[in-house]
This record gives C-alpha cells, sequence and structure tokens, in this order.
C-alpha cells in the first residue's frame, strides 16, 4: 500500500472537488493497473498497489473526495481485492484525518497508540474500564458511525523506543493486545515502524505469536460454544 501525507506534509490536500476527483485519477493511473494507452508516470513499473494508506497531520481540504474517487475506481477493477486504511492518531476525533474517517468506507485503521496520553501506555492493568487508553472510542465509532460497519481498528505501538513515546516490550504489550481483542473492531496491531522494528529483534515475531495464541485460544473457545 501507498501512504500519503506524512507528519511533514503541509501542502493542505485540493482547493476543490473537481481536482481531487481529477488528482485521485492520475494516482489510480500512476499505482493501479496500468491503462492502455495512458501516459501516466508509473514509479513501479507494471506492478499494482494494494492499496492507499491517509495519514494526515496538518490541515486538509477535500480529501474524502480524493478517497472515495479511488474507491469507486477500486470498485470498478475486478483485477483483486484493494484496500483503503487511515492511520490518525489516538484523540477521538483525529481532526487532521476526520474528513476521511466521517466520509469514507475504509477497510481498517492504523490508530497511534503512542504519542499521546491515549495511548497503549496509559493502559491499567485489571481495569475493566480504562481512564486514558481510548480503544474502546475507536470501537465505538467502528461499530456506530464508521461508512464501513465491517471495518476493523489496528492498535499501532511505536516498535522500539526511539519510534515514538509509549514504547512497550512484547512482554507489556500482551495484557494491551489481550484487553483491545475483546472489542468486535480489533483488527491486529501496527507497528511504526519497520526500521525501528529491525533494530529490535524479536519485537514482530513475539508480537505475531501472541496474536496466534489469541487466535487459537478464541477458536477453541468457539468451538465449545457451538457444542453447548
Amino acid at each position: 500500500m501507498l501512504s500519503l501525507g506524512g507528519d511533514a506534509y503541509t501542502e493542505g490536500g485540493f482547493t476543490s472537488a473537481s481536482l481531487a476527483t481529477t488528482g485521485a485519477e492520475k494516482t489510480w493511473a500512476q499505482f493501479g493497473p496500468a491503462q492502455p494507452n495512458s501516459g501516466a508516470l508509473r514509479p513501479f513499473g507494471t506492478a499494482v498497489l494494494d492499496g492507499f494508506d491517509f495519514d494526515f497531520e496538518a490541515n486538509t481540504q477535500n480529501m474524502a473526495v480524493f478517497a472515495n474517487r479511488l474507491r469507486t475506481l477500486m470498485a470498478a477493477s475486478s483485477s483483486k481485492p484493494y484496500y483503503l486504511s487511515a492511520a490518525p492518531q489516538c484523540p477521538f476525533p483525529d481532526w487532521y484525518n476526520k474528513d476521511i474517517i466521517d466520509n469514507v468506507p475504509l477497510d481498517f485503521v492504523n490508530v497511534q497508540f503512542y504519542n499521546n496520553g491515549c495511548g497503549a501506555s496509559s493502559y491499567v492493568p485489571g481495569a475493566p474500564d480504562q481512564w486514558n487508553f481510548n480503544f474502546n472510542q475507536w470501537d465505538d465509532w467502528a461499530r456506530g458511525a464508521s461508512k464501513n460497519p465491517a471495518v476493523k481498528v489496528l492498535l499501532g505501538v511505536p516498535s522500539n523506543t526511539g519510534a515514538g513515546r509509549g514504547y512497550l516490550s512484547p512482554t507489556a504489550l500482551q495484557p494491551v493486545i489481550t484487553f483491545s481483542a475483546k472489542f468486535a473492531s480489533f483488527g491486529g496491531v501496527m507497528m511504526w515502524d519497520a526500521s525501528q522494528a529491525g533494530q529490535n529483534p524479536g519485537f514482530i515475531s513475539s508480537v505475531k505469536s501472541f496474536l496466534q495464541t489469541l487466535r487459537k485460544r478464541e477458536m477453541r473457545w468457539g468451538a465449545r460454544k457451538a457444542g453447548e
């Protein structure tokens, strides 16, 4: 997937809906299936991306128009599944991505549960209600307000101490994952970023192993419930 925006993006999106629509069509021509007789520059040649992620950390305009046009173009292509996602920060609502989150049927959101008081490091072990860690707010949005009722919420965490404030070791992260997995919208763990994870041996494999253990536990529980 291609992530658009980032913390250094300051161009503000598009000044009109028509320009946003045109921008989406150009982006699709560059990164979607190659179009016959198209003169679009294709940085990755014939490679076709799986989708687009939106990570805006400054004010933008008409980005929901841009994203929805991409969604329409994706839906018209039968070559493979395509995805749209966003990477909001955890305070709800995330004002910089609010237009996209409110108006675009996203497949998943990579919520940045770090660098803020609502991050994973604010989780209080054993407390049924969390005072700061706010996965519940994102779950409420996913089930009640999202344009896609099947949207998934990923628990975004730093993959190393240098990746962001609020790093948790795999062991410390396990109870946060267990708590988050109780929500219907939970879709897994997002890690920021790959370069930091590469300098933290065992982080990815440990988290993945724990997620697999949780999944097996859920399947056994589901099998027992079915047998009652």
